[in-house]
């Protein structure tokens, strides 16, 4: 096994990150300082900052985020994470990707920094669903600057699947589909329409739902939903 996949799948880091710790001379095998690239035999002693490291099973759970928590670790603010809504002794685990601190819904929490990766490059172009609210009406006609591309922060962005769900005098609500994920995207999509957005939720990734998860509440992916991501 290649040296940074072993580091992965040990939930140290993604495969790019682990290729960053080996470069710095921070990972060692049976003593010896590793070099980009190397092998794992079996039976090998890895270690990272002087910390043995080992294969352990990877955990994966989908969390509806609420509003008010952001999607890290920690936080020097002082502002509630995504891990205050997960049990202790969980080990090494990360949200994958972000929710702003006032969207919600489908997070993906793990510590399988592979799939993490995989889900959050945009080279894969993985489909991520939201459902949008803004103030008063819009016409499926207003969403077509949108589906086909529209310029935000000087980049125009990628097509994109949208169309309405429930509309009347006071707001409308809309499901989007990217395959992006730049920081508060669809929120600068709408305002380039003359629209804010007032709910902003994740419901879908891929094919994987929110159903039967209310908001706060967590469980852990089975494997056949796992292997379904891993397929994406």
């Amino acid at each position: 096994m290649r040296l940074n996949k072993y580091l992965a799948s040990s939930g140290v880091a993604s495969r790019r990150a682990s290729d960053l710790l080996i470069e710095e001379g921070k990972v060692t095998v049976n003593g010896k300082v590793a070099k980009l690239g190397a092998e794992v035999a079996d039976g090998a002693e890895i270690a990272v900052d002087g910390k043995i490291v080992s294969l352990k099973q990877n955990e994966y759970f989908i969390l509806n985020k609420p509003k008010g928590y952001i999607c890290s670790v920690s936080d020097d603010k002082g502002r509630k994470t995504v891990l205050d809504l997960m049990p202790s002794g969980v080990g090494r685990i990360y949200p994958v990707g972000r929710l702003d601190y006032d969207s919600e819904g489908l997070l993906i929490l793990t510590t399988d920094g592979e799939l993490a990766q995989k889900l959050m490059h945009p080279s894969n172009e993985i489909p991520k669903t939201y459902l949008v609210k803004v103030e008063g009406t819009l016409k499926e006609s207003d969403l077509n600057p949108i589906r086909s591309g529209i310029e935000v922060d000087g980049y125009v962005t990628k097509k994109c699947k949208a169309n309405i769900v429930e509309t009347n005098k006071n707001y409308t609500k809309v499901h989007i589909t990217v395959t992006e994920g730049k920081n508060r995207e669809i929120r600068k999509m709408f305002a380039a329409i003359g629209k804010e957005v007032e709910l902003l939720k994740r419901i879908k990734i891929g094919e994987l739902t929110l159903r039967g998860l209310d908001r706060g509440a967590y469980r852990k992916l089975t494997k056949e939903e796992v292997l379904y991501l891993k397929s994406l």
